[in-house]
């Protein structure tokens, strides 16, 4: 019998990424998706194309069997998709989770025992799975569903690691994507059943060194990249790391986020230090074309809590090191603001005006009031906050 998967979030991560792994692994892929536009494309067109680009040149591969529903108005096709697929995947955003968790939750609910469906959130954030589970679960399933649940689907994190650049304008579903690919997951919510086969994923006991060094390695350089090139007027990444200084900004916080890596996770200095050289390699390639807004946007996520900056810089200063290079980066995310077509850098701007440099810091980034990091932070907001008032 054909294996089947159920992906939300029909963009170009869904369609490029991980719908190209399914795809490669002999499974239906059921696209789920609220873009009207988006998913009547997928219904009309049997096939679309995802070319990787890298050092050694362009491949071309053609993706087919799929299908598409629209889940704003074809909810209950959805759910029974779900019912009886063996994987649901998604790739729509952090802030996105609790909106796709009913579906799903209902769709697991049809189901009988047996080989439970594997759920695996393709998300840039840590424990993204987790946080989808737990929707499901605490507001979605049934009361006395609850205990049984692992019986019908389990949930496993995954570390994905790929660049998407802007599309061209005229690409319509066909994708250009970056050749290298990470996708890391936890292999042991699925025992004692196998996990699903998916061919290129990489199955590990202890998936939390892997999304450590991969938010605070590829994300964080790749973001300080983004704003301290948006604040010189660079307009790509392969620009704005041809400068010296932006270069150099980057790699002094990614030593930082070294430092981390190393002392948390026991990874050997070296390899380390391999993996970011091979990281600014990557993000610095022309061939990709990718755009300082385009890296950059959302940048109230990018400042949050757990999240790139904010996160390493948060953890290095409760061990006792500095975080200069860390706080610089996030200096020049707070500076992006009002950037078109980024509903966050508004929100951000608007924030910083209309909130005491305390009370903007506290509610953007997460930090308690006694946390070490706090104090720098919010003298780094009112930095910005004064610099906006007197323009």
């Amino acid at each position: 019998m054909e294996k089947k998967a159920v992906h939300f979030g029909a963009g170009n991560i869904g369609r490029g990424f991980v719908a190209e792994f399914l795809h490669n692994s002999g499974y239906e892929v059921v696209f789920a998706d609220v873009l009207t536009n988006l998913i009547g494309q997928l219904q009309s067109n049997p096939s679309y194309t995802v070319t990787e680009i890298g050092a050694e040149g362009e491949h071309t591969f053609t993706i087919t069997n799929y299908r598409a529903i629209n889940s704003k108005d074809y909810e209950e096709d959805v759910i029974k998709e779900i019912s009886t697929a063996d994987l649901v995947t998604c790739a729509v955003g952090p802030n996105i989770l609790k909106f796709i968790a009913p579906v799903i939750a209902k769709g697991i609910n049809l189901r009988s025992n047996g080989t439970p469906l594997a759920v695996i959130a393709c998300e840039n954030a840590i424990g993204a799975t987790d946080t989808l589970a737990g929707f499901i679960k605490d507001c979605h399933t049934p009361e006395d569903r609850r205990e049984s649940l692992l019986e019908r689907a389990r949930f496993a994190n995954s570390a994905i690691d790929r660049i998407v650049p802007g599309q061209d304008p005229d690409a319509g579903l066909n994708v250009k994507i970056e050749s290298f690919y990470e996708w890391v997951v936890d292999e042991q919510p699925f025992q004692p059943h196998c996990h699903p086969d998916i061919k290129g994923v990489r199955w590990v006991n202890d998936l939390q060194p892997y999304i450590e060094r991969k938010l605070f390695t590829v994300n964080t350089g790749h973001a300080a990249a983004a704003y301290h090139g948006y604040n010189r007027g660079f307009k790509t990444i392969y620009e704005a790391l041809n400068d010296p200084t932006v270069n150099a900004e980057v790699r002094k916080a990614l030593a930082e986020t070294t430092k981390l890596i190393v002392e948390k996770h026991k990874i050997p200095l070296g390899e380390q230090e391999a993996y970011v050289e091979k990281i600014i390699k990557r993000i610095s390639n022309p061939h990709l074309e990718d755009t300082v807004i385009r890296v950059g946007r959302a940048p109230l996520r990018k400042l949050s809590r757990r999240e790139r900056f904010i996160g390493p810089a948060s953890e290095l200063v409760e061990r006792g090191h500095k975080v200069d290079a860390l706080l610089a980066a996030i200096e020049a995310a707070f500076r992006f603001q009002n950037v078109e077509g980024d509903e966050e850098s508004v929100r951000l701007a608007n924030t910083l005006k209309s909130s005491s440099a305390e009370d903007a810091t506290k509610e953007i980034t997460g930090l308690e009031k006694n946390h070490p990091l706090f104090k720098s932070v919010q003298a780094i907001v009112e930095k910005v906050k004064s610099e906006k008032a007197s323009i």
